[in-house]
């Protein structure tokens, strides 16, 4: 089966997902129609900022984790019972599309994401094959026990860029400075094109199992994004990402665009695609609205180092976040980044319950 066939079971399990969250808070800011609340969730919600999150990764490999359905469906709903978020975020990694389809990789505790042997020639591009849906039978299966579990709180399914994934596997892991990428994003374009060409249909591929399985929305993380210039993002970056919402488009489902230190790409994030564009804290709301243009919904954008502050102090900086959203035509409250491993999770909980009140129309 391809990656572009939709089974009619799949099928009916994403419409009948869609139709017990359509009318969530969550959705409603997507779509920018009126809420009774801002919705709030929190990147990184799921993980190690949760002790019962702790306990069931106790001796389980981060990767292996991703691909049990009993600990997806487990990890994912912990923080929708613990923090009562308006959604939840499908547990998972970026690379995990990578690993399925042969690559030898490994996400190193401390260090993150590392190639065995990275993408950096034109031979190498054949190792990326595409993606089938059955090299992440997993993922259905997850997605739709938790679909089940969840009712009318929707699931967020979500990928990696294909920029940060080809980051990822030109470097042969985490970067600083990006040396190897952009190297050989300018001095090969036509071989960097094609990489990411090839990214952009694996991704796109990883989105839509989810989507078909249930997933009520999707959201593309370009987490190293922030270290292009804007002319080069448009030139090298943007035709990929602008592949992968494209792909998507057709099942009507909200698409999420985010990245970090990107004050100066909000309006080609916008434009790639995306129905939502995620905001870090480095740009108020406010000046990013004006930055992305009218049409888009914007999801952020509290500093996630601000929760280490005293609770009065915490509820005075998710007010400026409010207030600069103020007058937006959607708005769902989160973070400018994920939430860091230390954060005490009553923290989370009190400025859900905060947020919740402090909206409530």
């Amino acid at each position: 089966m391809s990656a572009n066939e939709r089974p009619s079971g799949q099928q009916q399990t994403g419409r009948t997902a869609a139709s017990a969250t359509a009318d969530s808070a969550f959705l409603r800011a997507c779509r920018r129609e009126p809420v009774s609340h801002t919705p709030v969730w929190f990147m990184r919600q799921a993980g190690r900022s949760l002790p019962e999150y702790l306990k069931v990764r106790e001796g389980v490999a981060m990767l292996d984790s991703c691909t049990r359905p009993d600990l997806v469906t487990e990890i994912t709903l912990q923080p929708v019972r613990r923090h009562h978020v308006d959604a939840a975020i499908y547990f998972s990694d970026i690379v995990v599309p990578l690993k399925a389809i042969g690559l030898d990789l490994d996400i190193k505790p401390g260090v993150g994401p590392v190639i065995e042997a990275p993408i950096r020639t034109r031979a190498d591009l054949d190792r990326l094959r595409p993606l089938d849906p059955d090299d992440v039978k997993y993922v259905t299966e997850a997605v739709g026990m938790l679909v089940g579990e969840l009712g009318a709180t929707p699931l967020i399914g979500f990928a990696g860029a294909p920029f940060t994934l080809a980051s990822y596997l030109v470097e042969g892991g985490p970067s600083r400075n990006h040396e190897r990428t952009k190297a050989l994003m300018y001095g090969d374009p036509e071989l960097w094109a094609d990489l990411l060409d090839r990214l952009a249909d694996i991704t796109a591929a990883f989105l839509k199992v989810q989507i078909e399985a249930g997933a009520s929305a999707v959201q593309l993380f370009d987490s190293w994004v922030g270290a292009l210039a804007p002319a080069d993002y448009r030139a090298h970056v943007m035709p990929a990402s602008a592949k992968v919402f494209d792909a998507v488009a057709g099942y009507g489902v909200p698409r999420i665009h985010f990245g970090v230190g990107t004050g100066e790409l909000l309006g080609l994030l916008g434009e790639a695609g995306a129905d939502v564009v995620g905001v870090d804290w480095r740009v108020p709301l406010d000046e990013a609205a004006r930055r992305v243009g009218p049409g888009k919904a914007l999801q952020g954008n509290l500093d996630p180092a601000v929760l280490f502050a005293p609770r009065q102090a915490v509820e005075a900086k998710a007010r400026e976040v409010l207030d600069a959203a103020r007058g937006l035509g959607g708005h769902i409250f989160n973070l400018g980044h994920g939430v860091l491993p230390t954060t005490d999770p009553d923290a989370l909980t009190r400025l859900v319950e905060y947020v919740h009140t402090h909206t409530a129309r």
